[in-house]
């Protein structure tokens, strides 16, 4: 087999990431850093994948 079919390739996610939004970090109590959009995506491609 090639590669996980949840692995998003480069040239898929330059045409992807600039439809995401982007938001802004707030300055006073930041919280949890926020979780790359394209490990989000590969995430969400795993589960649907894996059922």
């Amino acid at each position: 087999m090639g590669t996980s079919p949840w692995i998003v390739p480069d040239d898929l996610w330059e045409r992807i990431e600039p439809l995401l939004p982007k938001k802004e970090r707030r300055f006073r109590y930041p919280g949890r850093l926020p979780v790359p959009d394209r490990q989000v995506l590969c995430g969400i491609l795993y589960v649907l994948h894996t059922d």
